[in-house]
């Protein structure tokens, strides 16, 4: 068997998820500036636009379950593009407490600008695979994305929770 930087992981470098992030990173970053530069939005607020033309409408639980975001970061990224005239917000009459989120046809119409948009950008990066280079890593990223789904399952009680809020400073001994 060939050895890889995958099967050696000797570095940070050499780390998938670590790897995984540079490429999101650099090439999400062009996505990043479409978003904010171009159509002013977050890339949460992206992130939910896509969720939502998917769907006619979704309660704010299920959005953020879908987004991979916690209930607070989706309530504040609702809000906004409430204000922004991008989503609605609607009570359920029959119990005040239950709400569901769509898009308005301003939310639609920045839809229909931008995901070609970004759709170009994906083609562009997957450029650089061949046709059956393509189809193998979708099928990678999917027993990936299983495996991960798995291993939070598996994992979950030994972890400890984070405190982002605190910015990590209490988890570290000082030196």
């Amino acid at each position: 068997m060939t050895s890889t930087r995958l099967s050696r992981l000797d570095t940070m470098d050499d780390l998938l998820l670590y790897r995984l992030s540079l490429v999101a990173g650099r090439a999400g970053s062009m996505v990043v500036r479409l978003c904010e530069g171009q159509y002013g939005i977050t890339r949460r607020e992206w992130r939910f636009l896509g969720q939502l033309a998917m769907q006619d409408r979704l309660a704010p639980s299920v959005l953020a379950q879908r987004a991979h975001l916690d209930k607070a970061r989706t309530s504040r990224a609702i809000t906004s593009m409430v204000e922004k005239g991008l989503v609605e917000r609607r009570v359920n009459t029959a119990d005040r407490r239950q709400a569901e989120v769509a898009l308005t046809d301003a939310g639609r119409a920045l839809y229909a600008q931008l995901m070609p948009q970004v759709r170009r950008l994906n083609h562009e990066l997957l450029e650089a695979l061949t046709g059956d280079e393509v189809t193998l890593l979708d099928g990678l990223l999917d027993r990936l994305q299983r495996r991960a789904e798995a291993m939070v399952h598996e994992h979950h009680a030994e972890l400890p929770k984070t405190m982002r809020h605190k910015g990590g400073r209490e988890r570290a001994p000082r030196a």
